[in-house]
């Protein structure tokens, strides 16, 4: 099987990282037929250091308004011919043989509908230096999904910048959900799951991943995301007591609580007392979905974990928290 291959790169105020990201694009062994870098608003140089690659090398960089890593993607998917898209976030690092190994399933074409074939990680931090190795093997979720299930339970760990999926699957699925800044990968490789696209997992680290304190992974916006995602898994699976089926209940509400209370815990032990109120803030609105007894049990202790949130005596909070959703 033929395949050409767009790659596909979001840039919002990315200065320090753009250069590196593009410049591995630009040295895969196998080389990408399309490089893309769209410009969601930047106020940074970033723009101009893309520039300045692509008046060596075949770049196309495209500009619009701010308006999310969604939207952007969403404008290169559109606008290429390839029948395939490699993603790369701004701050994030392919290895060399990225393109080769991933798109190599898709030539030996023995998978029926295979659209997404992606790849393990090594973590990296904002200096490019290693902490982890091979990352997804630390995860608690199965590699390639094989259940509605496995997809719905835990955070997918598909790295979009891990991964080449076929484009017209991906138009199909009806592309990514502009209104998120995270989760948006998750949303859209369920929606392609349930579709019946086929995927095939990669034992081996394809892409740098570049995790810090000031990375979308622990934004404000990734909260915000994180609850519109959970509406949308609640609207999109009821629950079907007659099939035995309790995706709100069993699967979709333990997920969000146990990333909440993470959350919650973490934000209270650093004096984080506003992230700590909007992860219980989310778990309030989660609550309705969970099992009878924790519900009974946060109505009970909600008033003491407010009251003791914020201050000297948020340990009693963390504590409270800990029984609430024993």
């Amino acid at each position: 099987m033929s395949i050409t291959i767009a790659a596909v790169i979001p840039l919002y105020n990315g200065e320090p990282f753009i250069g590196a990201a593009l410049h591995s694009v630009l040295a895969q062994t196998r080389p990408a037929d399309e490089v893309i870098v769209v410009n969601d608003g930047s106020t940074d140089e970033g723009p101009a250091i893309v520039e300045e690659i692509a008046r060596h090398h075949p770049v196309r960089l495209m500009h619009k308004p701010n308006g999310g890593q969604s939207s952007a993607r969403n404008l290169a998917i559109r606008s290429t011919t390839c029948s395939h898209i490699a993603l790369l976030d701004q701050d994030d690092v392919w290895y060399e043989d990225h393109l080769a190994a991933l798109h190599q399933p898709f030539v030996d074409a023995e998978i029926r509908r295979l659209g997404l074939v992606y790849g393990n990680l090594d973590q990296i931090d904002r200096n490019g230096r290693l902490i982890t190795e091979h990352c997804l093997d630390q995860v608690p979720t199965p590699h390639p999904k094989r259940s509605l299930m496995q997809c719905l339970q835990h955070d997918m760990f598909i790295l979009p910048g891990a991964s080449l999926v076929d484009r017209q699957a991906m138009l199909d699925a009806g592309l990514f959900d502009e209104r998120l800044s995270g989760y948006e990968d998750d949303d859209l490789f369920v929606r392609l799951y349930s579709m019946g696209v086929k995927s095939c997992y990669l034992d081996k680290s394809v892409t740098m991943w570049r995790i810090y304190p000031e990375s979308t992974s622990f934004s404000a916006r990734m909260a915000r995301s994180r609850m519109i995602y959970f509406h949308k898994l609640i609207e999109a699976h009821p629950d079907e007591p007659r099939l035995g089926l309790f995706w709100r209940r069993d699967v979709i509400a333990p997920r969000f609580t146990s990333i909440l209370r993470s959350e919650f815990l973490q934000a209270s032990k650093a004096a984080d007392f506003d992230r700590a109120l909007r992860a219980w803030d989310d778990l309030k609105t989660v609550a309705p979905y969970m099992k009878k007894r924790v519900q009974m049990r946060i109505r009970l202790v909600g008033p003491l974990i407010e009251a003791t949130l914020a201050g000297p005596l948020t340990s009693v909070a963390r504590r409270l928290l800990r029984h609430a959703l024993r």
